[in-house]
């Protein structure tokens, strides 16, 4: 999507799909495990008119949230009480249930060639290339490797098979109306929805900050910065206000968050 869009052969607005990934990545370079027939793995390319640049980062959080409310409708619809606990989401924009992680989102600003109006050559507009990868129909335990704890949609809602076809639409559809609200109010809608999530305000963690981090060096934490201490608030901007244990207060605006 990145470079079709840096061509000019797709547009905001576009939708690409995978069925499997070879190289699937995550955040800090990390990888993202993507076996066939299973999972979910799409790209989409978001328009900016409306939005300013430097409100682009908050796409991401707005789809966090509208995307964990989904799958809490999906939760909820399966009746069972849920053994892991709520789908919650982990600043920045991590989706997990409990401590266990199935949805992860990663996006970046890409440029796409402006059209020719009147024989010039209109500017390059900026649009968010998003990319979302969520363990839906496969086994939790294919992913022992990863030394972290990972669950699926599935497991989630009660061990029924996920129809990823009408998962998608959902999503896409839900994600859509929330980019117009967006559009339309900024951030604010969803401030307080975020400050009631789970294992959020409050609550205990690491902020993992100049994070060079990968799989391979995580738990070492070589070549990354680590401060402990509470989670204060979450602030208008979406920057996370973060009470180090010396009592120093930050405003975190790019980190890792451990809980």
């Amino acid at each position: 999507m990145k470079q079709q869009a840096a061509t000019g052969k797709i547009q905001p607005g576009a939708l690409v799909v995978a069925n499997q990934q070879t190289a699937g990545r995550g955040r800090h370079e990390r990888t993202w495990a993507s076996p066939a027939n299973e999972n979910l793995y799409f790209n989409i390319l978001i328009p900016l008119e409306g939005i300013a640049l430097s409100k682009a980062p908050q796409i991401t959080q707005v789809a966090a949230l509208t995307f964990a409310e989904t799958f809490r409708d999906l939760q909820d619809e399966s009746g069972t009480a849920p053994q892991l606990g709520r789908v919650t989401v982990k600043w920045p924009n991590d989706i997990l249930c409990g401590k266990s992680k199935f949805c992860g989102i990663l996006a970046e600003i890409v440029f796409v060639p402006g059209e020719t109006v009147d024989g010039k050559r209109q500017p390059p507009r900026p649009a968010v290339n998003m990319g979302v990868g969520i363990n839906v129909n496969s086994d939790p335990a294919n992913y022992a490797f990863l030394n972290r704890p990972v669950t699926t949609l599935k497991e989630i809602a009660g061990g029924r098979q996920i129809n990823r076809e009408k998962l998608l639409q959902a999503l896409v559809g839900n994600l859509e109306r929330a980019i117009g609200q967006f559009r339309a109010f900024g951030l604010s809608p969803w401030i307080e929805a975020w400050r009631k999530m789970d294992q959020f305000i409050g609550a205990r963690g690491t902020i993992v900050v100049n994070n060079n981090c990968t799989d391979e060096n995580r738990d070492s934490g070589a070549g990354s910065i680590k401060k402990s201490g509470r989670i204060l608030d979450m602030q208008p901007d979406g920057s996370l206000l973060f009470e180090t244990d010396d009592g120093t207060v930050e405003t975190v605006y790019s980190a890792d968050l451990e809980i």
